[in-house]
């Protein structure tokens, strides 16, 4: 498998030089600036693409060229905006960038309730607790009908929760689940929006009368209308699974389990419709076994996210480390790499660590983190060529 990095562009911390030293051999980046909806000019992707190139490096995937939201509910800019898709997919295939890792999820990213999740260990770990999410959605957000979502026994909790829980602690709620962990990624909320929560409404609002169906339907439009462009210039789309894998804040989600990844890669059947195969996101969801999707949908896998989950009582989760937890990592590589071999693949949500915590990182993405990460990855990838070699 070839060992890639996310990297966020000139301005991260973490330079091209340093992935290098530690065995990284492609970047996974996009064109951070520019807005979501314009086309990707030629000329930029062609000089970001020299600029990683000239470190030694290749630039092995785009995470993520955004799929705009109206482009996800069908609105009315819609035409313009997969247009403008087209354009820059064209572009990314002419300069010779030919794998797009891509999410459908509406409105919301990847959610977690605390960045900084203390751990045995002294490392700190993304957090998911299942109960400060519905206080953010019952009581902060506010949002009509979400009581229907949670069971009593999770009401009763979130009452208590709110007896003690502080406005530093709702703060920090707000901007960890529609803040922090969105702004880098999707665009559609940014560190210094002075009301998040009243515009996350309003995008919430933009989902109306969308459901399940709808948005399964507006999937397929899109892909059947940018698959000629991408069998023009071999690009492989790869669509990253929901985070966590299941429905909510009353949000159709349709990229959850076996029988939603089976519907996208049969709604469109083109090898170039492929899929991100992320361990972390598929973990989380305690109905997903990572190791029977992996034998199921490795031959239209594009692309890798090696990460992993520990699913605890009550719904909530923590990323694990990279040897243990529901991914079952060395497991994923035995079968990617008897399958398709030489896939792009990445370590994901490094947990922070030797000072980490106070170098700014986005969330997810420190650096000795994501380093003794890809360490851990990088010996089972050994075992798993030396049991290869030994079988052949």
């Amino acid at each position: 498998m070839e060992k890639t990095w996310r990297w966020f562009g000139k301005k991260d911390s973490i330079s091209l030089a340093m992935l290098r030293q530690i065995g990284v051999e492609g970047i996974v980046t996009a064109l951070h600036d520019v807005p979501n909806g314009e086309v990707w000019p030629l000329e930029s992707i062609k000089e970001l693409k020299d600029y990683i190139e000239a470190a030694g490096l290749c630039w092995a995937v785009v995470e993520s060229l955004p799929v705009c939201e109206a482009i996800k509910y069908a609105g009315p800019e819609r035409e313009r905006l997969i247009a403008n898709y087209i354009q820059s997919l064209a572009n990314l295939g002419k300069a010779g960038v030919r794998t797009v890792c891509y999410n459908f999820m509406p409105v919301i990213d990847w959610i977690r309730t605390d960045l900084k999740h203390p751990c045995a260990d002294g490392t700190l770990s993304l957090y998911f607790d299942k109960i400060r999410f519905a206080y953010f959605d019952l009581k902060i957000l506010k949002r009509e009908q979400a009581e229907k979502d949670y069971s009593e026994e999770e009401l009763m909790a979130v009452e208590k929760l709110s007896k003690r829980i502080t406005q530093k602690e709702e703060r920090e709620l707000i901007d960890t689940i529609i803040v922090k962990t969105q702004g880098f990624v999707d665009g559609n909320i940014r560190e210094g929006e002075e009301n998040p929560v009243e515009l996350f409404r309003k995008l919430l609002s933009l989902y109306a009368g969308v459901d399940k169906t709808a948005l399964r339907e507006n999937m397929r439009y899109f892909l059947s209308v940018i698959m000629p462009v991408c069998e023009e210039y071999g690009i492989n789309m790869c669509v990253h699974p929901d985070d966590p894998p299941y429905q909510m804040l009353g949000l159709p989600r349709i990229v959850t389990n076996e029988e939603d990844i089976d519907w996208i890669l049969n709604a469109v059947d083109n090898p170039h419709n492929g899929l991100t195969f992320c361990a972390g996101s598929l973990s989380s969801g305690i109905h997903n076994d990572t190791r029977k999707l992996a034998r199921k949908f490795a031959e239209r896998t594009r692309f890798v996210h090696l990460r992993s989950t520990d699913v605890l009582s009550g719904g909530d989760f923590i990323e694990s480390s990279h040897l243990s937890g529901r991914g079952h990592l060395i497991d994923l590589i035995r079968i990617f790499e008897s399958v398709n071999p030489s896939l792009p693949m990445r370590v994901d949500h490094g947990r922070l660590m030797l000072g980490d915590e106070n170098l700014g990182y986005n969330p997810g993405y420190s650096f000795h983190g994501r380093m003794f990460a890809l360490a851990q990855v990088e010996g089972m990838m050994a075992v798993v060529q030396d049991e290869l070699k030994k079988k052949n």
